[in-house]
């Protein structure tokens, strides 16, 4: 029986995982899982990052759906979050120190789990803060990555009670005047479905939700000072023509119209620039587009399917064959 990973009646873990612990940048002991295909022939081996706040419980639906195709998923929690070490003694706070320690722990698992422990070829899945530590990372990336998938890459900030400007002055002070550690919102319990920025799915919503109510020391509050303004500077620093230029790893991102947090409008800017990159619109998905009703959720799939060799599920003759839906439209 597993004890790292915590399954719910809705959200079982996927086969038999391998399981553990590793040391990410300066020490912090980083949750892991490498969740193996059971097809005879495998066709490489998924990087999944998350986004803010999330676990690797979050996507065993995902993993599921990435094992019928083929592919093993290696992923792990970042810092401060999920089943990892968190950096500060108010457990709930989300804060970094530098958004740096995010891309030395990436590699550090390339290096130490992915590389010794799965199988090539190498494509990485990212979603939100998994997005932006992605593009940060990609031009190291490139002789161990083959492609990569990016879902709402955090790349610029809505959705919120004060502008992107003010969150950044205020931000900015705090950090330099001691303040980093402060939170600029409120925490909150968990959030009733009804105009929530996340999904248009109520029964993936009220799954991941359950997955808290059960194991609330998966959860995360609102970020700190620190953790908004080293977000905000990644966010400059790789949506810059010369950074992006940098970037030779093939890229899809998959863009959610209807996203309230990481406004579309960021994420074509971003595309414009992106000479690696290619944009994929999804017009009426919310934020979580993994998460979402099945005929969002298809097209960010089929999208990934497009891009990445091998990528449509088999059955068990070999032959391909659709994953199975959660709900119905």
């Amino acid at each position: 029986m597993d004890t790292i990973l915590h399954p719910t009646p809705g959200n079982p873990i996927p086969g038999n995982p391998i399981t553990g612990f590793f040391k990410g940048h300066r020490g912090v002991r980083l949750r892991y899982a490498v969740f193996k295909s059971d097809r005879p022939v495998s066709k490489g081996t998924v990087v999944l990052l998350h986004g803010r706040n999330e676990s690797i419980e979050k996507y065993f639906e995902t993993i599921r759906d990435l094992n019928a195709r083929g592919l093993w998923v290696a992923t792990y929690d970042f810092r401060g979050q999920g089943g990892s070490e968190r950096l500060l003694k108010n457990v709930r706070k989300g804060h970094v120190y530098r958004f740096s320690d995010y891309v030395r722990d990436l590699e550090i698992f390339l290096e130490q789990i992915v590389l010794p422990d799965t199988r090539l070829p190498f494509f990485l899945l990212a979603h939100s803060t998994g997005g932006l530590i992605a593009l940060s990372a990609a031009p190291r990336l490139a002789n161990r990555i083959d492609r990569m998938v990016l879902m709402a890459p955090f790349v610029g900030l809505g959705g919120q009670k004060l502008s992107p400007t003010n969150i950044h002055r205020i931000s900015t002070l705090a950090t330099f005047t001691g303040f980093g550690r402060i939170c600029l919102t409120s925490d909150e319990p968990l959030k009733p479905f009804d105009d929530n920025p996340l999904t248009s799915d109520q029964l993936r919503f009220e799954r991941n939700n359950e997955i808290i109510r059960r194991f609330p020391h998966l959860a995360l509050g609102p970020p700190t000072a620190r953790w908004l303004y080293e977000a905000q500077k990644t966010m400059k620093r790789v949506s810059s023509a010369r950074h992006l230029a940098s970037i030779t790893v093939p890229t899809v991102i998959v863009a959610p119209g209807k996203d309230p947090i990481v406004p579309y409008a960021y994420q074509e800017k971003l595309s414009q620039y992106f000479r690696a990159g290619q944009l994929v619109p999804v017009p009426g998905s919310r934020h979580e587009i993994l998460q979402e009703r099945d005929r969002f959720r298809a097209q960010a799939l089929a999208a990934f399917d497009a891009f990445i060799p091998g990528g449509e599920p088999e059955n068990e003759n070999g032959a391909t064959d659709a994953a199975p839906a959660l709900t119905e439209d």
